[in-house]
């Protein structure tokens, strides 16, 4: 595909309500933050194409998540892509843009370059983990891979774990502007049910699989609501949720113009690392010298790499792990 350049409404997520039909929403664009996500490895196209759908979905997730908070999704598998992980940092004050980061695992020998990418990380889970401070215990929710996309397995995780009815419609790929270079665009849409004070789901699943989905847990007029807004969704176009020409605005209107909806502010998306010379200290003050010393290169030296951002780290052996002695020799 060919499209524009950078262009006012990349890298934000905009939340939105539909007041007439009792959801909320997001809408995401994202291209700067995912072309700088994919730049840091040479990954091959269905690992591209995995991680570029999760980055999307943990920006369209993440942005409920309060400042301060991380919100991480990973996927798991018995295939050929081992893990696909990645997080949202909330900003630390208003205004201020969320970073994300990302990275994949794989096997190259396995990869199918022709496959579904899907396909490519067979049994497995799908994993939604917020951090909510030093202090505080991880929350963690999990759901099998199923359903044929990352998205269909978010959907299963909000079914499952929240009794939220959610909904995701996504498109990305690599874009091209008139004689330059092809980078990386995403854009989708959240919806979901807003919340009741008591939440139920129905007692059988109507999945074969036995996972519980939004049409489980909706009757009478909010299953009508829910039904409405889906159908208004199905007509969206891949150039409308990730083509120059369309604002998040405008779209929210074409799709939904009769369920009155009411947008928020906008959230700032760019791409961030917290890995640091200290971190990497941390996580190697598990080891003994002996143990050290197996990981020490001819130069005397421990060298680390982040799997998010490339960065490259170069340590006196004898300065780390728990052993670890002084600058001074002592």
């Amino acid at each position: 595909m060919t499209l524009g350049a950078q262009i006012a409404w990349d890298d934000t997520v905009l939340p939105f309500q539909l007041d007439r039909a009792d959801v909320r929403g997001r809408i995401a664009r994202v291209d700067g933050v995912l072309d700088k996500v994919l730049s840091q490895h040479n990954y091959p196209a269905p690992i591209e194409s995995l991680i570029a759908e999760a980055v999307l979905l943990t920006v369209l997730i993440g942005q409920t998540v309060k400042l301060r908070w991380r919100l991480s999704l990973q996927v798991r598998g018995s295939g050929p892509a081992r893990l696909i992980a990645t997080d949202y940092y909330a900003p630390t004050e208003d205004g201020e843009p969320a970073r994300v980061r990302a990275y994949a695992s794989f096997d190259h020998e396995r990869l199918d370059l022709e496959a579904d990418p899907f396909s490519q990380i067979g049994q497995g889970y799908f994993a939604v983990v917020i951090h909510q401070g030093e202090d505080m215990r991880p929350y963690q929710g999990l759901t099998p891979i199923a359903g044929g996309s990352l998205s269909a397995c978010a959907e299963t995780y909000f079914a499952q774990s929240e009794q939220l009815p959610t909904r995701f419609a996504s498109a990305f790929g690599r874009s091209m502007v008139q004689g330059g270079a092809e980078r990386w665009r995403a854009g989708g849409v959240m919806l979901q049910h807003m919340p009741k004070a008591s939440p139920h789901a129905k007692a059988e699943p109507v999945r074969e699989d036995g996972l519980l989905s939004a049409e489980d847990l909706l009757d009478g007029d909010d299953s009508e609501n829910w039904v409405r807004a889906n159908v208004l969704l199905d007509t969206v176009e891949e150039l409308e949720l990730i083509g120059p020409s369309v604002q998040p605005t405008e779209l929210l209107v074409r799709l939904f113009s009769e369920e009155a909806p009411r947008v928020y502010d906008a959230q700032p998306l760019t791409f961030g690392c917290t890995c640091s010379e200290e971190k990497v200290r941390q996580s190697l003050s598990i080891y003994s010298a002996r143990e050290m010393r197996h990981m020490t290169t001819e130069e005397g030296t421990v060298t680390a790499d982040c799997q998010f951002c490339g960065a490259h780290y170069v340590l006196d052996a004898k300065t780390v792990g728990f052993e670890a002695q002084s600058d001074d020799g002592a």
